[in-house]
C-alpha cells in the first residue's frame, strides 16, 4: 500500500515507519526534517510543517493516512482540508486522556470524552493536553467524513528509543539497586503498551481500513503500581536487589514532592485512565507482548544508549525533599 506518515521520526512514529517497510508498503514521510534526519532513507521525505506549510502534500495519492503527531485540532482539519480523499483511511493516534475523568475501571470506548473551552490554544499544557486530544478526535470524523477513521488510544507508550525516558526512569532507577522511594497508593491501576505492539497494530487498522475506537493497552485486567515495580524489579534489579520504600501521598505533599517528581504516578486520585478494558482492539488483533519483554528490552537499549536517569529528566526528589521524607520515614511519620 501507499501510506503517508504525518510525523513518523520519533518514537511512535518510528515504529510506525519501521513495521510498514517491513511489510513491503511505500511509505511517504512528511515531517519538519529536525529529528533523526537519517532515519528510513527508503522512504519518501516530504519536508513542511503542518502548522504552517501543508504544500509539499497538495498532490500525491495514498490508501491511507497514519497521523501520530497532532495536538491541536486545527492541525487535524488543515490536513483534512489538504488531502481530502486524497489520503485514504485515517488513522489518528490519541490517547485515553481524551476521555472526561474520572472514569470508571474497565470502561469501554463508548465512556464520554473530554472537551477544551480554548480549541484555538497556542500550547500544550498538563491541563488542556487530553481536552485537546478529544477535540483533534471530533476534528477527524468531521474532517474526514466519507473516508474509514480509526482512532486508536494508547495508555503509556513505553519501549527502546523512548524519548520521555518515563518507563525508562523507573527500569534504570531500579536496575541501580540500593533503597529507593517509591509512591503511593500501591493499588494504583496500571497499563502500558509497547511502541512495537502499538505499531504493528496502527499498521494493521491502515491496512484493514478498520474504522472505530481501540484501547491499546496492556494487560487486560491492570496490574497495580505496586505490582509493575515489582515486574521491574524482578527482571532488572541487581545481585544486592532493591528494597522499595514506600511513602504515602499525604506525606510527599506534606514536604512539598510534586507529582511530576514521580514519572507514571497518577498520585493519590487515579482518574482511572490505566484501568481500560482493551477488549475492542484485542479481538481487531492487538497482541501485547509480556511487560516483562518490554522491561527487559527497555533495559538493554538504555545501556547502549548510555542513559542513566538524573534529575535532568525533570524526575526525582531534590536531596533536600529526600532527606526529609527519609527523616519523616524514620519516625514513624
Amino acid at each position: 500500500m501507499r501510506i503517508l506518515v504525518v510525523g513518523g521520526t520519533q518514537f511512535i512514529g518510528r515504529y510506525v515507519t519501521e513495521e510498514l517497510l517491513r511489510r513491503g508498503d511505500e511509505v511517504t514521510l512528511f515531517h519538519r526534517g529536525k529529528t533523526n534526519l537519517d532515519l528510513f532513507p527508503e522512504a519518501t521525505h516530504l519536508l513542511g510543517d503542518r502548522n504552517s506549510d501543508l504544500s509539499a502534500l497538495d498532490d500525491p495519492e495514498w490508501d491511507a493516512t497514519i497521523d501520530t503527531s497532532a495536538y491541536f485540532p486545527r492541525q487535524v482539519r488543515s490536513l483534512g482540508a489538504t488531502l481530502g480523499k486524497r489520503g485514504g483511511s485515517y488513522v489518528y493516534v490519541s490517547p485515553v486522556s481524551a476521555y472526561a475523568t474520572p472514569v470508571t475501571s474497565g470502561y469501554t470506548e463508548d465512556a464520554p470524552l473530554g472537551y477544551w473551552d480554548e480549541p484555538d490554544a497556542k500550547e500544550v499544557t498538563a491541563a488542556n493536553y487530553g481536552g485537546l486530544k478529544a477535540l483533534c478526535e471530533r476534528a477527524a470524523k468531521e474532517s474526514f467524513p466519507d473516508i474509514p477513521v480509526a482512532l486508536v488510544r494508547p495508555t503509556y507508550v513505553v519501549g527502546p528509543f523512548d524519548h520521555t525516558h518515563r518507563f525508562t526512569w523507573w527500569v534504570e532507577m531500579i536496575a541501580s539497586g540500593g533503597s529507593l522511594v517509591v509512591p503511593g497508593p500501591k493499588d494504583n491501576p496500571f497499563q502500558v503498551i509497547d511502541v512495537r505492539d502499538l505499531a504493528a497494530f496502527v499498521a494493521a487498522l491502515a491496512h484493514g481500513k478498520a474504522p472505530g475506537s481501540y484501547h491499546t493497552v496492556g494487560p487486560a485486567a491492570p496490574l497495580d503500581f505496586a505490582g509493575f515495580l515489582a515486574a521491574v524489579r524482578d527482571v532488572v534489579a541487581p545481585e544486592g536487589g532493591t528494597e522499595f520504600v514506600w511513602a504515602e501521598p499525604a506525606l510527599l505533599a506534606e514536604i512539598g514532592v510534586k507529582q511530576s517528581a514521580f514519572p507514571l504516578w497518577e498520585g493519590p486520585s487515579p482518574d482511572l485512565l490505566s484501568a481500560a478494558n482493551p477488549d475492542h482492539a484485542y479481538r481487531a488483533g492487538l497482541k501485547p507482548r509480556s511487560l516483562q519483554a518490554s522491561i527487559a528490552d527497555t533495559h538493554a537499549w538504555a545501556l547502549e544508549s548510555g542513559y542513566t536517569p538524573s534529575f535532568s529528566d525533570g524526575f526525582g526528589l531534590s536531596e533536600s525533599e529526600l532527606g526529609q521524607l527519609r527523616t519523616r520515614l524514620a519516625m514513624g511519620r
